[in-house]
């Protein structure tokens, strides 16, 4: 019995290797993880499992992040005075070979391939269901985040709204759900995953929404294209929206009438409160037809017949306390509750134990009503 534990445990943690490679963690924390598999030396296996399986098996076209691992690989054996392996030395110096020309395209900020690896627990629901311990989704993203392609990366709020969703399917299967600013389509993608109803995936730049249908596409799903109006053939279907929030009309975002809103990290630019949270007074309300037959504006919170009222889970980092306050004053001037539901509806597990870059305790999740 204690044998089978301890393989399952080698097992586990040789996963989060993998999965830390695949995500393009820091060289440092694959290291670190990998350390964790063989009592804290870098044996003769951990060379080979990282040169097998992570680096010739998985590296996936992105080989200057291949190099830097190799390189960090040779220097730790060198400093314990071990021998580093052969294999490992001539696929360094393949690496080292092309160079030049990975690195000019490096320059270019070109985009780069991460796998974020969701695992499950072996637990509960999951524990019912073997096969969906694990998902894996492939996205296509920015190497940096910090030269006008912040559509295009993973941020932190994004990571803990989608384990919000996988934590708590029950919330959003058979729901229609609406994000505002999709940016990569993680939160999109595991909406998804646990069967929502409809999921509607929006974002204000093209390059970015092009970028969100990739993923897409790489992930299996079909989407419903505004621009080109091509439709998927099945109910899988994503619908992908081009929504600037400062030209967005009432009317406009109303007709989609969503049970669920989702936001991660909107809230960060003063200047774009208004129009945000015009946005959502606008999806937390449902038109209804006067006695006249005109449309007008109904909140949803009244909503009868015992459907839910519409809400919103917003998750956030807050970065600046006077611009959180500037947002929580508008949320009030314009009629809205907002909650605090960060430690209610913390997720249960951590589904990304291995991501080292990822701080979940700086993200709060709010929900935003009608009153």
């Amino acid at each position: 019995m204690a044998a089978s534990e301890n393989s399952t445990e080698a097992e586990s943690q040789y996963l989060h290797v993998l999965s830390a490679f695949l995500a393009m963690e820091s060289v440092d924390s694959v290291i670190a993880l990998a350390r964790g598999c063989s009592g804290g030396s870098v044996t003769d296996s951990l060379q080979r499992f990282l040169w097998e399986l992570c680096v010739k098996a998985a590296a996936n076209g992105n080989a200057s992040y291949a190099k830097k691992l190799l390189k960090k690989l040779i220097t730790e054996v060198e400093l314990e005075k071990g021998e580093v392996l052969d294999e490992v030395y001539e696929e360094y110096a393949l690496y080292m070979s092309a160079a030049s020309k990975e690195d000019a395209l490096v320059k270019e900020n070109i985009r780069i391939t991460k796998f974020i690896s969701f695992l499950f627990p072996e637990v509960g629901l999951y524990n019912k269901h073997p096969s969906s311990r694990k998902l894996v989704v492939p996205l296509q993203c920015s190497l940096n985040m910090l030269e006008g392609d912040t559509g295009c990366s993973i941020w932190p709020s994004s990571l803990f709204l989608s384990e919000f969703v996988l934590s708590y399917p029950e919330l959003f299967t058979d729901k229609s759900c609406f994000e505002v600013g999709s940016g990569v389509g993680l939160v999109g993608i595991c909406l998804a995953h646990v069967k929502a109803k409809k999921v509607i995936l929006t974002d204000g730049d093209l390059l970015t929404l092009s970028n969100m249908k990739l993923n897409l596409e790489r992930n299996h799903l079909n989407y419903e294209d505004e621009l080109l109006k091509q439709h998927g053939e099945d109910e899988s279907t994503v619908k992908c929206i081009h929504l600037p929030w400062e030209t967005a009309t009432d009317s406009e975002v109303s007709e989609y009438r969503p049970d669920i809103v989702l936001g991660a990290d909107v809230i960060y630019d003063p200047s774009c409160f208004p129009h945000l949270l015009r946005v959502l007074v606008a999806l937390l309300r449902r038109p209804t037809k006067t006695d006249n037959g005109s449309l007008e504006i109904e909140n949803r919170a009244t909503t009868p017949q015992g459907s839910s009222p519409a809400v919103a889970y917003i998750a956030s980092v807050i970065r600046n306390a006077d611009t959180f306050n500037a947002f929580l004053t508008l949320v009030d001037q314009m009629n809205l509750s907002i909650t605090d539901l960060t430690k209610e509806l913390k997720p249960p597990y951590e589904l990304l134990p291995y991501m080292h870059s990822y701080d979940r305790s700086s993200v709060r999740l709010f929900s935003i009503s009608s009153r």
